[in-house]
């Protein structure tokens, strides 16, 4: 029995264990944190997690800040900036922008949600309306802005972490007096600055004509330097840190910055502590286990299975064909080809991926690129598997117990992932990569989705095994060469735009920068891909039921945290750009 549900019970171990220390460090100092929602103007659910300090009740109402992460993001990317404040005394609100997370709508909808949200945190009786911050990263300063221009007078300051204001001419554009109280964070290395600042790199914004408008100077913007005066809501300060775009909420110095701009300009915090003074990293050390301990419930509920009635079968080792071994040459090139097609195919297939437009069946834009990407991959392998001679490869593979078991061991971790997510409110994360449950829409979204990234991956995997199994070889030496070979050539188109970028200030291929983003998750993600289809392959010696699991798992993941763009009105945006454009004759100021 120990042996059957050993590495069960190791995965209950670590989900529980990180879960509790990420809810430890989120409620530390008495802060109580609850899933919140509320109608925003189009009728539309939106969605939060709101952050309040003990200090903070109706008697003595507490300053309090509404912070928005980027796009494809959602509300817990931002928890680093809602632990910190929320522990100095601020109540905090971190919503997910429309169209994204648990809140409805599609991307952009009533400018991002934020005015909604902004008058959702005035009504909590114990904020005290007069000192009310606003904080976004990235497209989350969509939000922000839209809140600050419902309300001019309704916050008192604002950050925008890695974001910028809308050009000149389009309503929301910045100036000396607007936004109130403005500090600009932005990455020396940040890969967005010819889109939001045009200027070539992010050490050289505080130069371009966009900065000195905003801070109303002839001169560049030299970072550090608190210009104006809070009292009359035209203080301005510039930070430019030497971190990336997604580090701009990953790090001390990008939290820090605006922990410390909310302290200077916002009164009444119960416990002030130095900006330096953090722990949120814990959390994500916390929700890191806990992740890992979700892959290992997945795959010990896997092995405990197999070793019931309905499963023993797929176990036995009798009737497994020998898989014929390559030569040293052929299982090279088959490794390399492997790692190098998918990296190498990524950015004109995401690109091409753009014309799978948003439906009622498909609404997810960056979901369709990734299917596109995944199925046209499937495709590219299938065809060298034919080529290559190893279509005749056979797998001892009997679908229905096959698909049975991967559906009930996806279903184990599922629960984890629930129950973290009910009882603890955390979610299974670590810096980009983000694991959460599926609300009643993204369940139905996943449905949609499944079948293609399910007959991408029994391609793939089946490939997988066909060209890199040689007989003989240790369950950890496989695994090991499958996560490697899945993942082994993002590691190294990161290493070279990356790279390219801290040499040089830019990006090898400036125009990707989204996508280059989007990439990084890939490294562990497919990673983790290779282990467990090794894993399940080692122990059935078939394939399918290791590309089933994945896929659940990867559509599971892809589409909880991607944002949806269709809705009935959608249209065709004339722009991608980060604010779209409003026209100069708007009614909001």
């Amino acid at each position: 029995m120990i042996r059957r549900l050993g590495l069960f019970g190791l995965g209950w171990v670590l989900v529980l264990a990180g879960a509790l220390l990420a809810h430890l460090v989120q409620t530390s100092g008495g802060v109580r944190v609850d899933d919140v929602r509320w109608t925003g103007e189009g009728g539309e659910r939106l969605s939060a997690l709101l952050y309040t300090p003990p200090q903070a009740t109706a008697a003595r109402p507490a300053p309090a800040v509404l912070i928005s992460h980027g796009y494809i993001n959602t509300r817990e990317m931002q928890s680093p900036f809602a632990i910190e404040l929320a522990r100095r005394g601020f109540v905090v609100l971190a919503m997910d922008m429309s169209g994204h997370g648990y809140s409805g709508g599609a991307v952009g909808d009533h400018d991002g949600g934020g005015p909604a949200a902004l008058a959702y945190l005035q009504g909590l009786p114990f904020v005290d309306r007069n000192n009310i911050g606003l904080e976004g990263h990235s497209m989350g300063g969509v939000p922000v802005i839209g809140a600050a221009l419902s309300q001019p007078d309704g916050y008192r300051s604002m950050v925008l972490e890695g974001s910028t204001v809308p050009d000149s001419g389009q309503v929301g554009a910045g100036t000396p007096v607007f936004p109130r109280n403005l500090e600009i964070v932005f990455g020396q290395f940040d890969e967005f600055a010819p889109l939001m600042w045009h200027a070539d790199k992010g050490s050289g914004i505080g130069s371009s004509a966009k900065m000195r408008a905003l801070f109303g100077s002839a001169q560049p913007v030299a970072a550090g330097v608190m210009r104006g005066a809070i009292a009359n809501g035209s203080a301005r300060r510039f930070v430019n840190p030497p971190i990336t775009h997604p580090m701009e909420h990953f790090t001390d110095a990008g939290v820090g910055a605006a922990v410390d701009w909310f302290q200077l300009t916002l009164i009444g915090e119960a416990s002030p502590r130095p900006p330096a003074d953090q722990i949120w990293f814990y959390k994500e050390i916390g929700t890191l286990v806990g992740l890992i301990g979700f892959v290992v419930v997945v795959l010990g509920a896997f092995q405990a299975l197999l070793t019931l009635a309905p499963f023993a079968g797929l176990a036995s080792t009798t009737d497994r064909p020998p898989l014929p071994a390559r030569g040293p040459v052929g299982w090279w090139i088959a490794f390399v080809l492997t790692a190098a097609i998918p990296a190498a195919s990524f950015y004109p297939l995401m690109g091409a991926g753009f014309a799978f437009f948003p439906s009622a069946l498909f609404p997810e834009w960056v979901t369709n690129q990734l299917a596109v990407w995944t199925v046209a991959n499937a495709v590219i392998g299938g065809v060298l598997l034919l080529v290559g001679g190893r279509r005749k490869v056979r797998f001892a593979s009997r679908w229905i117990p096959e698909v049975a078991i991967a559906v009930l061991s996806a279903a184990a971790g599922y629960v984890a992932l629930a129950l973290a997510d009910a009882l603890l409110k955390v979610d299974f994360r670590f810096w980009v990569v983000g694991l959460k449950p599926l609300d009643g829409r993204h369940a139905l979204f996943a449905l949609a989705y499944l079948p293609l990234f399910a007959a991408a991956f029994l391609v793939t995997i089946r490939a997988l095994h066909a060209n890199l199994a040689r007989p003989g070889q240790s369950g950890w030496a496989y695994g090991l060469t499958a996560a490697t070979a899945m993942s082994a050539g993002f590691a190294v188109l990161l290493v070279v735009q990356y790279g390219w970028l801290f040499a040089t200030g830019r990006l090898l291929s400036p125009a990707e920068a989204l996508n280059t983003i989007i990439a990084i998750q890939f490294v562990p993600v497919l990673a983790t891909v290779g282990l467990i289809a090794a894993f399940a392959w080692r122990r059935t010696g078939g394939y399918v039921s290791g590309a089933v699991l994945c896929a659940i798992l990867v559509t599971v993941y892809i589409v909880a945290g991607t944002a949806t763009h269709w809705r009935p009105s959608w249209t065709i945006p004339h722009n991608a750009g980060l604010f779209p454009n409003r026209p100069a004759t708007s009614s909001r100021p």
